[in-house]
């Protein structure tokens, strides 16, 4: 893994500092301690710090082209370069290094921004051609690769692979974007098509840039997406063998490394599966890592053990502190932009674990989202039956009401917590998805901003962006919907925002095999009943495991990374919520009605409501505008 920066002058080729380059690509070191690089040319400059995966001797960047016509940075890793290779080596293409950088420059050159669906993999990247003078930048199709862009005031525009990268460079504004603290408070992450700086963007997911000196700057081109249009027609058997063969593929295709590999392993059905199939692929045993707490009720280290077992893999576990609160500081480093998902913390835990022994580990992430894994999309899916038996004009009266006067029950075990499903039926199929995936529902939000900021705001909501689109995506019913709202908002701007900067800041790459896009395409045809049933989701994928993984494993209910943020804030953390009213970072930007959010921490501090969440939103982005010196 790497990472990458770059400068280009859009109107007149001017000379680029290589210094200044230097500079960006360094800030990002973390992501590429192995060696760096910077070339030049007129109007144009790329940077790169490596982190050697595969033809580890070779393959440094920026790296020229056979003809010396193209120049490539590159972060990622192509799954099939092999087999491109060899076609493109048949087709008359010379090359010089065993990579896979090369490959990349040798399609561009056979077929342009038609190579871009032929690469399998994970990917960020920018290539300049000498002779056209253009340069392509292009991010893979689920964004596990970031790229951020921003337009200079001197006509340049820069790009780098974390914000930091773009904050070395002093042109850079820094001042805040109110609609990106709309969209924070809503759902705990910056979502892709806004960043916290005014000015500055994210490539989108599945998208490419094409730019030419001269001519202004373009609007970003979907290469790929995904459709839940269509649905396979068979038998469940054939289709769950179908899955296992997608399965197969996608984690062999991903143990493809001259480094030490390994895999996460929670004891979920997701991670163990990923490890039963490196098992069954693999002559040696796998090195497999997980993390334990010290707190029983957070802990999964026993199923993990069990899985480790099972299939002689070479495990190493570590307990660590349920009390391990006096990292912020750190997380906030690691995200630049305000980032509120606290399962960062124990996940930037595993990674530094597996960094002891592997550079590379196979997660299990992305199952969830393609085969509607979550209990959000089963309560969607069961309430979108509801919505189907009772008209817009009963439902909404009927449920609004008793939404309203149902009391919000923190307390309470989750079944009597009837809340939330009661508004959501009362709304829209999508709005009604919309507000499960929201932290902070949009009156909640409101009570918190001050006028300015609500002047500030307009009519914006957070909720628009998604909403939009959910309703342009190719789908059949809600839960396709859903799904793909999952797919191209929450996992680039949460899952895999996450999984990056925590392993990226260890060195350590990692890599979704349950993101290959062929699995996804596969999954996303699937009849709904072979998504959900009985109850479960990922219904399909636990059949096919089944051959594989016990009972216990396949179904016990889905925990996750579960970190005590409600116990911190009544307990070591008390004292710091009750300081986040009075910051005074967040009362030079105006935002926010101090009084509010003091009485929300005294609340949650004397357990009469749990108000966790939302105060560990505000820590972070108090402690990113902070460290961003933006406000």
């Amino acid at each position: 893994m790497c990472g990458i920066a770059g400068l280009y002058h859009l109107a007149t080729p001017k000379p680029v500092d290589p210094a200044r380059l230097e500079r960006m690509a360094d800030a990002m070191v973390h992501r590429g301690p192995d060696g760096g690089g910077v070339w030049t040319g007129p109007g144009v400059g790329l940077a790169h710090r490596r982190l050697s995966i595969i033809d580890v001797a070779g393959s440094p960047q920026p790296m020229a082209s056979s003809d010396g016509r193209c120049i490539l940075v590159f972060n990622g890793e192509i799954y099939n370069f092999r087999e491109l290779r060899a076609e493109l080596k048949a087709a008359g293409a010379t090359f010089h290094t065993d990579g896979d950088s090369e490959v990349i420059l040798a399609a561009w050159q056979k077929w342009g921004v038609d190579c871009l669906p032929r690469l399998s993999g994970m990917f960020a990247f920018a290539i300049y051609d000498l002779a056209a003078r253009t340069l392509l930048l292009a991010r893979d199709r689920l964004g596990v690769k970031p790229l951020f862009l921003a337009p200079l005031s001197d006509g340049s525009l820069a790009f780098a692979s974390e914000l930091k990268g773009l904050l070395a460079h002093p042109l850079l504004r820094r001042e805040a974007d109110p609609l990106a603290v709309e969209d924070y408070l809503a759902w705990g992450y910056v979502p892709d098509h806004r960043s916290i700086l005014k000015g500055v963007e994210k490539l989108p997911a599945g998208h490419y840039l094409l730019l030419r000196h001269g001519a202004p700057l373009p609007c970003p081109v979907r290469w790929w997406d995904i459709s839940f249009a269509e649905r396979h027609r068979g038998k469940a058997a054939d289709l769950e063998a179908e899955l296992l063969h997608h399965l197969r593929e996608a984690v062999s295709s991903r143990m493809v490394a001259d480094v030490p590999l390994g895999a996460f392993l929670s004891g979920g059905v997701d991670s163990s599966s990923v490890v039963a199939l490196m098992a069954e692929i693999s002559a040696d045993p796998v090195r497999t890592c997980s993390i334990g707490f010290d707190a029983a009720a957070l802990d999964e280290t026993s199923y993990a053990d069990e899985v480790a077992r099972r299939f002689g893999t070479d495990h190493r576990s570590r307990t660590v502190s349920a009390d391990d609160f006096d990292h912020v500081d750190t997380l906030a480093a690691m995200f630049d932009e305000p980032f509120a998902d606290a399962s960062a913390l124990p996940t930037w835990r595993v990674c530094q674990l597996a960094r002891e022994s592997v550079t590379v580990a196979l997660s299990g992430d992305g199952a969830d989202e393609a085969l509607a894994g979550y209990r959000r999309h089963r309560f969607h899916h069961a309430e979108d039956r509801l919505r189907r038996l009772l008209p817009q004009p009963l439902r909404g009266p009927l449920f609004g009401a008793l939404g309203s006067l149902y009391p919000k029950a923190d307390w309470a075990p989750r079944p009597l917590r009837a809340k939330s499903t009661l508004i959501s039926l009362a709304s829209s199929s999508d709005l009604g998805y919309c507000q499960a995936l929201a932290i902070v529902p949009e009156s909640g939000r409101q009570a918190l901003y001050s006028p300015q900021l609500k002047a500030q705001l307009g009519d914006y909501r957070a909720e628009q962006p998604l909403l939009e689109l959910m309703a342009r995506a190719p789908a059949r019913s809600g839960l396709d919907r859903a799904q793909y709202a999952d797919l191209a908002f929450w996992l680039p701007g949460d899952i895999l925002t996450k999984v990056d900067r925590t392993s990226m800041a260890v060195s350590l790459e990692a890599r979704e095999p349950l993101l290959d896009h062929r699995l996804l395409e596969f999954s996303a045809r699937l009849p709904e009943n072979l998504r959900i049933r009985q109850g479960q989701g990922k219904w399909l994928m636990k059949q096919a495991m089944r051959r594989y993984l016990p009972e216990p494993i396949l179904f016990r209910p889905k925990q996750g990374f579960v970190t005590p943020i409600a116990q911190w804030f009544r307990g070591p953390l008390a004292e710091t919520a009750r300081t986040i009213a009075t910051s005074a970072t967040l009362a030079r930007t105006g935002w926010f009605d101090p009084s509010r959010i003091g009485a929300l921490a005294e609340a949650h501090i004397s357990g009469r409501a749990d108000n966790s969440r939302l105060l560990w939103q505000l820590l972070m982005l108090d402690r990113s505008l902070t460290r961003l010196k933006i406000a």
